[in-house]
């Protein structure tokens, strides 16, 4: 028996059988009449029940629904305009397929708010609420979004190791894991074998998939695991070739959502629009006077606080009226072996990006000359024949290239307008959390 869901029901159908499965949102009973919320994972549909209007055994099924039951629901399609989206469904037939408790442990109205933990101990439940749900159906149309950016330009879709044998960047926030006799660690960035995938002569790669940081953060902003979309391209110019790509990939992922998530968006109370390019960007060592005139004195090496992006959003807002900004130059001490040197100074072709204050992604030019790549890695204090089986590669005709990884929750959660990032991951992973 076909199958209908709630988003594909609209007044045309006017008259036609549709068959619903979905869950009890709300009963509301006013005598002769019965008003009943379905909600399926596209939306939610009033049902309308009409004393005598069904089977005496369809009654008796109807009387004995409660909240978030399961059920099937054969019914004709009426078109109304007191009713929500212009439609509602007038009941022939409905089967309880699951029952469920009255009790529930949190609430999944936008009645009462429970606090985020216990929501996220009964994450499954708190997935029913309407927001919640948009949310990652707004998700997974930003996933399909990057996917149809990268496709569209010859990108090559590829899948690279979450099992390293040596920390990429540092030992000090990676998870050791046991591989069979030896101990090896989860990925902090697909970043070096998409390089290495650069020196196979795919010039053009990106991929989506998970990475972990081992990082004691308690903010609204991180995560131990999260979900990236990484793309590298080689036979660059320079670390600007990296900007213009981000730029483009951003304009068009937000052309798509104005499009294609307009439900979404209505659901979550959030009104984007296009962003203009070329995006603003603010390089090092001019950053420090730029802060310094908004009263924030940071040391010249120090890396961006909080309080500097937040200083440097209002300043690219007031100067330039975009949400968005890149900021490069990046000073070198801070970064890792494989990027860039700015022609020896102690600065670097790395580009972050920035939206709505918060940092989305980091990227540039990475380090293709051999030699050079041994001189960051000594200047680092790094164990070189530990990276052979990286730095090796680059004495065989590696061209200029660079990339960038940008977080899939933390984009998420800005055009959402979602105030923790564990609100964008269906079951987040954090320093406390890992269950469910």
């Amino acid at each position: 028996m076909e199958r209908h869901y709630v988003s594909e029901i609209s007044p045309s159908m006017d008259g036609n059988t549709v068959n619903v499965y979905g869950w009890v949102e709300s009963i509301r009973d006013l005598g002769s009449l019965k008003f009943i919320v379905l909600r399926d994972m596209s939306g939610a549909i009033q049902v309308v029940v009409k004393k005598g209007a069904v089977s005496e055994e369809t009654a008796k099924t109807i009387d004995s629904l409660s909240r978030e039951y399961a059920v099937k629901v054969r019914a004709l399609v009426k078109k109304s305009e007191k009713a929500p989206d212009g439609c509602e469904l007038l009941p022939k037939d409905v089967e309880i397929v699951s029952i469920s408790e009255t009790n529930f442990p949190t609430d999944i109205t936008d009645k009462t708010k429970s606090h985020l933990d216990t929501r996220l101990d009964w994450r499954p439940l708190d997935l029913r609420n309407t927001k919640n749900a948009a949310t990652f159906r707004l998700q997974s149309k930003i996933v399909n979004a990057f996917h149809d950016f990268f496709q569209s330009n010859n990108f090559v879709h590829t899948f690279t190791p979450s099992i390293m044998g040596n920390p990429a960047e540092s030992g000090s926030e990676v998870f050791p894991v046991v591989y069979f006799n030896k101990q090896a660690f989860l990925r902090q960035d697909p970043q070096l074998h998409r390089q290495l995938t650069i020196a196979g002569g795919f010039d053009k790669v990106y991929e989506i998939g998970p990475s972990w940081r081992a990082e004691l953060s308690h903010t609204v902003k991180h995560l131990c695991e999260h979900r990236t979309c990484a793309a590298e391209i080689g036979f660059i110019e320079n670390e600007y070739d990296v900007i213009k790509l981000e730029e483009s990939m951003v304009v068009h992922i937000f052309k798509k959502l104005s499009e294609t998530a307009k439900n979404e968006l209505e659901t979550l109370g959030v009104r984007i629009s296009v962003p203009k390019a070329p995006f603003p960007i603010l390089e090092f060592p001019e950053i420090y006077g730029i802060l310094e005139v908004m009263g924030k004195k940071l040391k010249h090496g120090d890396d961006l606080d909080t309080e500097s992006e937040k200083l440097l959003a209002r300043y690219v807002m007031e100067k330039y009226g975009s949400e968005f900004f890149f900021v490069n130059k990046i000073p070198f001490s801070i970064k890792p072996f494989y990027v860039m040197r700015d022609d020896e100074t102690e600065f670097a072709r790395s580009v972050d990006l920035y939206y709505k204050e918060m940092e989305m992604s980091s990227g540039g030019q990475r380090e293709h000359r051999h030699e050079n790549l041994m001189k960051n890695i000594k200047d680092k204090k790094l164990d070189a024949a530990g990276l052979e089986w990286f730095t090796k590669f680059f004495k065989f005709g590696i061209p200029p290239h660079g990339g960038f990884s940008i977080g899939i929750e933390r984009l998420t959660k800005q055009i959402a307008g979602i105030e923790n990032v564990r609100e964008a991951v269906l079951f987040p992973r954090d320093p406390e959390r890992l269950v469910p």
